[in-house]
């Protein structure tokens, strides 16, 4: 996985006493710390529907050069990270969990995605990757639909679960909610369709919100944070593309966030999702596939 090196900034390897994560919080707490994140999904809910992203459309967006309308050619991670970015959204809307443990607890990385709910979502990528997911005997680890899903697998029987020109089909929902535009771009040899923004309106909404998440509104316990904005940014550098949230930054300020970043990177996945309701466990274990 790619690190964050722009400008190396010196990271403590010690936690002071403002970052730590207490441990020991009350139930009372935790029930504040849930309100916090209603209330913070409910801010959310108050977007215009039509311009509202799911999270594949929201790391696909901070990828792409503006002008450009393409992602880097030296970027092979967002391939996987946007399938993490599916399985992670299925969880989210209620359609997926990692089945239950039972008395003995075992490693997210060894539990297997179970179908809940084939109700369709409405989004053409979630719905594809849903019917895989419900025809599938026997069941199969975020590990492995990640790999399954990008076509990165070197069982040949598996090649049929590869959910193909994501990227393209991303951008195509970005141009539908007026983001992005079509354009046709020589590149020598060949013909390429790119997706220039159209409206960077939304864009610099989707880098304040990262950057305010990291800085202003960091909340010290990760609990604390809304679940879309955490997930966001572990997938937005699971796919190489969360430093171009922070490029307009100041020194000091990326210092900051990058400390806090790092903090969040070195949480234990398997111990983290303990914490969370049940429809998070999917995204820890998405995180801890990538961390591998």
């Amino acid at each position: 996985m790619t690190s964050l090196t722009r400008r190396k900034p010196q990271l403590s390897s010690t936690t002071n006493s403002d970052g730590t994560y207490n441990e020991l919080a009350s139930n009372n707490m935790s029930e504040l710390n849930q309100n916090d994140r209603d209330r913070n999904d409910e801010r959310d809910n108050d977007d215009d529907k039509e311009t509202r992203l799911t999270l594949m459309e929201e790391v696909l967006l901070l990828g792409l050069k503006d002008r450009e309308g393409y992602t880097s050619f030296w970027n092979d991670c967002i391939s996987s990270g946007l399938r993490g970015c599916i399985l992670t959204e299925l969880g989210f809307r209620g359609r997926v969990e990692l089945e239950k443990t039972g008395a003995r607890r075992r490693s997210l990385a060894n539990r297997k995605v179970m179908l809940l709910d084939d109700t369709a979502t409405g989004d053409v990528l979630l719905d594809e990757a849903l019917r895989h997911i419900k025809e599938t005997q026997p069941q199969e680890t975020v590990q492995s639909w990640i790999e399954y899903l990008s076509g990165e697998c070197w069982n040949p029987l598996k090649l049929k679960y590869q959910l193909r020109n994501v990227r393209e089909r991303l951008a195509k929902n970005l141009v539908d909610k007026g983001i992005c535009s079509t354009e046709k771009q020589n590149f020598f040899l060949f013909d390429m369709t790119t997706h220039p923004l159209n409206d960077n309106v939304h864009k610099m909404k989707l880098i304040k919100k990262i950057q305010d998440s990291v800085l202003s509104r960091w909340p010290n316990d990760p609990r604390r944070m809304d679940r879309r904005i955490l997930a966001l940014i572990y997938l937005a550098h699971s796919s190489d593309v969360l430093e171009n949230a922070f490029t307009s930054l100041s020194d000091e300020d990326y210092e900051v966030a990058m400390k806090h970043v790092r903090e969040l990177l070195d949480l234990d996945p398997d111990q983290e999702s303990s914490k969370y309701e049940t429809k998070m466990e999917i995204m820890w274990a998405v995180v801890s596939a990538f961390n591998k």
